[in-house]
């Protein structure tokens, strides 16, 4: 801007001076002419009279270089001439002065020479005796007054121009020292030109809106940061061109990307066949949808374009996991399955003793044997509708059940004695320990938990063996723990993290044999989910299981 108006000022300050130059030659051209124009007549005029009083006695010893004077007859011819030989001078009669003259009694004109650098004045007047007197001078031409002048023209022009340099650059920058010095920051505490005020206050309005805008756009980018960066699934933002342009931390650690992805193409994070064909579904406009395995997980990718006024301005990547999902839907199936077939078993037996009886192809002695077992399957098939009734009340929350304190320990005693039964049946020692431990908690399922450990314990013992009831409070963080352990078979290694899915079991032919439904232990796992307790199991083939119920305090 400085020089730019520091040109400006160059230019009109050049332009003035070249037209006051111009201005000032032509006044003074004009001036000069007019006092030489009346010289001239006032030299005719004396010329004149001395002229008619002396006759050409007058031009005797006339000694004038300045003025030429020409005397002309009546009818044009030449009398006298001090810079020509008269006699060799053409005809004047149709000379615009002397036609004047001899007209009015005074003429005047003008006339360029050839090189237009001169110009001569003519200034004739008439005699008494019908001649005319004519005197000429010669006079320079603008151009060549101008030429004239040229070097103190120059002198002049170089001054000033310096001159005109120094002002303007000077006042180019004092004029633009108050808008440098301009705070933006705080536009009305500005004192600047009163021009600029409308530009201030206009200023001042737009940050105002800025930062309440800005205020804003912060807010609801920090409102989505915080709603993105605390969602368990993962979050992808893309432009047009499939660039990540934003990408939240669960996504980050599923991909195992940083923030270094930004900018990159979403292959660039993944090269799964899966993202490709979502973003080619994403480019046509589509919402698309794909599962994918990531290490031990799986998780489901929905694709959805973003269109901004009916055209596409990009996409979002949505990453569920549904690992726990697929997992639930898998052992659904399973669960189904198991049951038709642990149904189905008891069913067949029952229903062929049953036909047997009614057709009395069974010997007299051997019925006994007969009712008993269709009471034994069916006794069975009770308590697997009980375990799966139990299972799915646990399945959706227990929610009809009361809470209320619990002494785990009484809970236990009250367990082993029911037990005791069972246990001198099963040649197996069961003993408690401990002290009263309260805790918040159902009795119902607390029981259930206590009962299903105690009762594997025994089933699963060996003839001999001992099954310990622990029950104590931990000091340091008021945890419950209840431990239930044998000296049994005992779980190999890569069975123990399966022992607690429905219907499994380690040792089938041994479980239907002792009566086990293969729910027990995932009905303690549900139990102690609804309390928020963790299970710990410990076990060495053919040496014993310790089970751990920890329970919050």
């Amino acid at each position: 801007m400085t020089r730019r108006i520091f040109r400006s000022i160059c230019l009109v300050a050049i332009s003035v001076f070249a037209a006051s130059v111009a201005l000032f030659l032509l006044v003074l051209y004009d001036y000069f002419g007019g006092v030489q124009q009346r010289q001239l007549q006032m030299q005719t005029e004396l010329a004149a009279h001395a002229v008619a009083n002396e006759g050409i006695a007058y031009f005797d010893g006339l000694n004038s270089e300045q003025y030429r004077i020409t005397w002309i007859d009546a009818d044009g011819a030449i009398i006298y001439d001090n810079w020509s030989d008269s006699t060799q001078m053409e005809n004047h009669l149709e000379r615009e002065e002397i036609k004047e003259a001899l007209l009015t009694g005074t003429g005047e004109s003008s006339r360029y020479s050839t090189t237009l650098l001169e110009r001569a004045l003519y200034s004739a007047q008439r005699l008494p005796d019908g001649s005319v007197i004519r005197l000429a001078v010669s006079q320079h031409t603008l151009l060549m007054l101008f030429l004239g002048m040229m070097q103190p023209l120059c002198i002049i022009i170089v001054i000033a121009g310096a001159l005109s340099l120094a002002l303007a650059s000077r006042l180019a920058k004092k004029i633009v020292e108050p808008l440098n010095a301009l705070d933006l920051e705080n536009p009305l505490s500005n004192d600047g030109y009163d021009e600029i005020s409308p530009l201030l206050h206009r200023i001042d309005s737009q940050q105002r809106q800025i930062k309440w805008q800005s205020e804003e756009l912060a807010l609801k980018q920090k409102e989505f940061e915080t709603v993105t960066e605390n969602m368990t699934e993962g979050i992808i933002l893309l432009n047009i061109k499939g660039e990540v342009i934003g990408i939240n931390r669960s996504a980050k650690r599923l991909f195992g990307a940083d923030a270094s992805c930004i900018g990159r193409h979403i292959l660039t994070v993944n090269r799964s066949p899966q993202i490709a064909e979502l973003f080619s579904g994403a480019e046509a406009g589509r919402r698309t949808e794909k599962m994918l395995d990531i290490a031990s997980g799986r998780y489901q990718l929905i694709l959805s374009p973003v269109r901004n006024d009916a055209a596409l301005s990009g996409a979002v990547l949505l990453v569920i996991d549904v690992t726990e999902k697929a997992k639930a839907e898998q052992m659904r199936r399973e669960f189904t399955a198991n049951v038709s077939h642990e149904l189905k078993t008891p069913l067949h037996t029952i229903a062929g003793s049953a036909e047997l009886l009614a057709n009395n192809m069974v010997k007299e002695d051997d019925k006994m044997a007969f009712y008993a077992r269709i009471q034994s399957e069916t006794q069975r098939m009770i308590h697997l509708v009980e375990d799966i009734i139990r299972l799915s009340h646990l399945d959706e929350g227990a929610s009809d059940l009361k809470r209320e304190p619990v002494d785990i320990f009484a809970l236990a005693a009250k367990t082993v004695e029911s037990l005791l039964p069972e246990a001198d049946q099963a040649r197996v020692d069961i003993s408690l320990t401990g002290s009263e431990a309260i805790i918040e908690g159902i009795p119902q399922l607390l029981q259930s938990i206590i009962y299903n450990l105690c009762d594997n314990a025994i089933k699963y013992n060996r003839a001999g063996g001992s099954v310990a009831v622990s029950v104590k409070t931990q000091k340091e963080d008021g945890t419950v723990q209840l431990s239930v352990a044998d000296t049994g078979i005992g779980i190999p290694s890569q069975y123990q993290e399966r022992i607690f899915e429905r219907f499994y079991r380690v040792d089938k032919s041994r479980s239907k044999e002792l009566g086990g439904t293969g729910l027990g232990l995932a009905i303690v796992k549900h139990a102690a989910r609804l309390h928020n307790a963790k299970i710990e199991l410990k076990s060495v083939e053919n040496a014993g299981t310790t089970i751990t119920i920890i329970f919050p305090g």
